[in-house]
């Protein structure tokens, strides 16, 4: 029977997912680059099983998984660190779930390692994090009940309370905005920047806007309704700076301009710097995803949390 290894559970996302398997009864392999960390993790959970690894060393990375194992990363920025882990699965034949939300990647996992994932029997779920799965599983059932009819989705994510972002977090979102996004428009991926486009939601009795964003809707929602022409993923997390981040997108596009945000980054917002507690998740109130499917002839919307 294959094992889980969860590469990158010293950090802040990695310790979340470590406590949560062993709550549930599983005993992953934790991997990480620190050796001293990482041991006193997997005594401290139980005793766990533990290996050393680097994304500067991908032949160390490899050597985590076998054939039919289930490989765990929560390695991030993914654009910049998560090339070695999907590598590793693809390649073995182990099956692969990643917790990034960050369009370059999501991109890179279908077109660069899907088809070595597919000679090898390699499962890959990347976007596993919250983003984006919840689009992916209400837009599927929005456009089971629209039927062959629905032509367009359009996805939005929000969220109720005050969220914070983990360091990971905000290094992977200096990073996407540093990079090019796309979309699905006219039945195929185009590549466009991100914030391209903005509109509003009706979300709990109110109008909120969100800007447009890449997202993994645009790979999965196309495979299950195959006669969609259009696939939008909105994120509704900055609330009245909506327009302005749209305006501000058109700067990004300006030479050089993603050279210097992606350098910034780098130096000023670092990776896994811990996050917020349980006191301050708890806080954060509901994350939404409002689903509004469309035909050449009517709207239907709905909202699930």
């Amino acid at each position: 029977m294959g094992r889980i290894v969860l590469f990158g559970a010293t950090g802040y996302t990695g310790r979340l997912a470590a406590e949560a398997m062993v709550e549930r009864g599983l005993r992953p392999v934790l991997a990480a680059r620190g050796r001293e960390r990482l041991e006193a993790m997997a005594a401290e959970l139980g005793g766990l099983e533990s290996a050393v690894a680097d994304v500067g060393d991908p032949t160390s990375v490899r050597a985590l998984v076998e054939r039919g194992d289930v490989l765990v990363t929560t390695v991030g920025p993914f654009a910049r660190w998560g090339g070695p882990a999907a590598d590793a699965a693809s390649a073995a034949g182990a099956h692969y779930i990643d917790s990034t939300g960050e369009p370059a990647f999501i991109r890179e996992v279908f077109e660069r390692y899907g088809a070595a994932a597919e000679r090898s029997g390699s499962g890959m779920l990347t976007a596993f994090g919250y983003d984006w799965v919840p689009g992916n599983l209400a837009g599927g059932l929005a456009l089971e009940r629209a039927g062959k009819a629905a032509v367009r989705v359009d996805v939005g994510y929000f969220t109720t309370g005050k969220a914070s972002m983990s360091g990971g977090t905000m290094a992977s979102t200096v990073g996407a905005l540093a990079s090019k996004s796309f979309a699905f428009r006219d039945g195929g991926l185009r590549t466009e920047r991100s914030a391209k486009r903005v509109r509003s939601f009706d979300v709990d009795g109110g109008k909120r806007e969100a800007i447009s964003v890449g997202s993994s809707e645009h790979f999965g929602l196309p495979r299950v309704a195959p006669q969609l022409r259009e696939v939008n993923a909105y994120l509704g997390w900055f609330g009245q700076l909506a327009r302005p981040m749209q305006l501000m997108s058109l700067s990004f596009t300006a030479p050089g301009a993603p050279w210097i945000l992606d350098n910034l980054g780098r130096r000023f917002v670092k990776g896994s710097t811990g996050g917020p507690d349980a006191e301050e998740r708890s806080r954060s109130g509901s994350h939404i995803a409002a689903i509004e499917t469309a035909s050449r002839t009517r709207a239907r919307s709905a909202t699930g949390r």
